[in-house]
Formats: structure tokens, sequence, C-alpha cells
């Protein structure tokens, strides 16, 4: 089965063709651009096809990040998933930005759970914790630092993501929310079509508000 793995929920803007039965990346192409998704997927899609040298109508699924992350980036991958989709006639699913972040570091830590953590600011952190072999423990949520504090008191495994120094007051240098496309790739593969095409995973409201005072008054 060849995977079309999209990734635009964060600062990256990513793709991959993955080649499941032989457990093989075809081909992979990430820019950090912080915005401008829109505008720069399909171009990052042509690189990873010429790379793999095969159509995009080869593609047997379409796999994308769902979030948490950049509001905006999320429903740029998530419409450009199911555009995709649609027109080849193939499932598409949904990887959320927390379970790919944690996969990330059992693979640099084997044997251990995993709390996936993303500063959400605004004194809210992003979070779910997995077990040793990747299963999730709970559900993805958004919780204050003091909450996020004392589940991570009390949790015996790696923490990851950019909240760990909130986390871990101990902890130096940066740990960004970044992840290879090639694990977005493998964990769509392995993904269960069971639960529909993929939606955006927004655990709060996004920063922009209706400017109801300054609206007009209808006659």
């Amino acid at each position: 089965m060849i995977i079309l793995a999209l990734d635009t929920a964060g600062v990256d803007c990513a793709a991959a063709l993955y080649d499941s039965g032989r457990d093989t990346m075809l081909g992979e192409a990430s820019d950090m651009i912080g915005k401008g998704h829109a505008e720069h997927l399909m171009g990052i899609v042509d690189r990873v096809l010429e790379q793999a040298a095969i159509p995009l109508s080869a593609v047997d699924r379409i796999a994308v990040t769902i979030g948490p992350g950049s509001f905006t980036g999320i429903r740029v991958g998530v419409a450009a998933a199911r555009g995709f989709a649609l027109s080849l006639g193939i499932p598409a699913v949904g990887v959320t930005t927390l379970a790919v972040m944690a996969e990330a570091q059992r693979l640099r830590t084997p044997g251990r759970s995993v709390l996936a953590a993303m500063d959400a600011k605004r004194n809210d952190i992003y979070l779910q914790t997995f077990d040793a072999d990747g299963e999730p423990l709970d559900e993805a949520r958004a919780v204050t630092v003091e909450e996020a504090q004392a589940i991570a008191a009390t949790f015996e495994g790696e923490i990851t993501g950019s909240a760990t120094p909130l986390l871990k007051p101990s902890t130096t240098g940066d740990h960004p929310n970044h992840f290879p496309i090639s694990i977005v790739a493998r964990l769509g593969a392995a993904a269960d079509l069971s639960s529909g095409k993929p939606k955006p995973l927004y655990l709060r409201g996004p920063d922009a508000k209706p400017q109801a005072g300054f609206a007009i008054a209808r006659v």
C-alpha cells in the first residue's frame, strides 16, 4: 500500500510517500515555513512524487496530521487530504500531532511510556499519554500548566514536546513540536479506517473573535 502523508499542523510543510508493503520511504520533503501552507503544500507534494518517480494515481491512502496545532495550518492539510481522497477514490485518515510526537520519542527511548505535551500559551498545555507500545492511555486534552505539572509529577516515563521545560524545570535546550514526516506515514498506514474522514482536532477555540461591537444592525 502506498501512503501519501501530509503535515501542515505546525511550522513545517511536509509530505512523504511510503510503501507499507516494503516498509520503505519512497520520497519525503519538508520545509520550515511557519505560515503560507496553502500556497506551499502542492509544491511539496510534487517534489515527493518526483522523488518517488510514481504518479499520484498510484497512491492508495492519504494520511494527514489533524492537530492540535496551527488553526489555519490544520485546515489546509485536512482539506487537501480530503480533496486528494475524493478525487482518487481512496480513503484518508487523520493522525494527531501528539501521537506522532509520542511515537518519535518512543523510537528514541524504546520500552518507555511517553507524555506528549505542547505549550499552547495562555497558561494552557495540550497533552496526552501513551504506553510503551504507543497506545494512548487517555484522550488528548487542554489543561492548565498547573494541572499538567501535577500529571507530569507522577508520570513514570519520557516527556516530549515544547511544554517539556514547563513540566521538567531541570530540562535544558529547545524541545520543539517537531517530528519526521515518515512517522505520520507509518502511523497512517496502521490507522483504523473506521474513524471516518479526517477532521481537525481543536482542543481550544480560535484566537480570533468576531467583532460584534462593530456589526452593522440589520433593518
